[in-house]
């Protein structure tokens, strides 16, 4: 797995302030991508044991959590080594909540039988706090929307959903 960025000190990708890693594969390719370089599998650095310092970046108390975006955190090649990192926030930092942005529709492509549904895939929603769901649509984009770039896409609640075994949204 690649990634193309980590912002230690992010506001715009979650509440509060978070770390976020920008993974790098993408087959979405949603029309007017705010990063279109990261569709390349290979774009930006190997993601390695070391690149892991990200649990360190997570720890001051004004951190609130980490964020997975892309690329697509959901590409199944991306899901195995990322599910390994959301273990480790989970076990080392349980008080800090981990978010994941997704083009990918949950009910659609990620649950049991879902396109993008692989071994991991049921672990890393487990994982989760708060997943955004759904491609970026150039025709429903509105800008006054709370982590989202678009009318369609959803900030769902994985904690509930799960429970409950349907989806629930946030309100935000």
């Amino acid at each position: 797995m690649y990634y193309g960025n980590i912002k230690k000190n992010d506001i715009a990708n979650g509440k509060g302030v978070r770390v976020t890693l920008f993974v790098s594969g993408c087959t979405n390719h949603c029309k007017n991508c705010f990063q279109p370089e990261t569709w390349n599998f290979d774009y930006g650095k190997p993601y390695t044991k070391e690149t892991e310092d990200v649990i360190d970046a997570l720890k001051p108390s004004h951190i609130s959590g980490l964020t997975l975006l892309g690329g697509e955190p959901f590409e199944p090649e991306n899901q195995r080594e990322l599910v390994k990192l959301l273990r480790r926030v989970r076990e080392e930092l349980p008080e800090k909540n981990i978010w994941s942005f997704t083009g990918f529709v949950l009910d659609q492509d990620l649950l049991d039988g879902g396109r993008k549904h692989c071994e991991v895939t049921d672990e890393m929603l487990s994982l989760l706090d708060v997943l955004v769901d759904g491609p970026f649509k150039e025709e429903e984009k509105d800008i006054t929307l709370a982590f989202r770039g678009s009318r369609n896409q959803r900030l769902i609640d994985m904690k509930k959903s799960l429970k409950e075994q349907e989806v629930i949204e946030l309100e935000v």
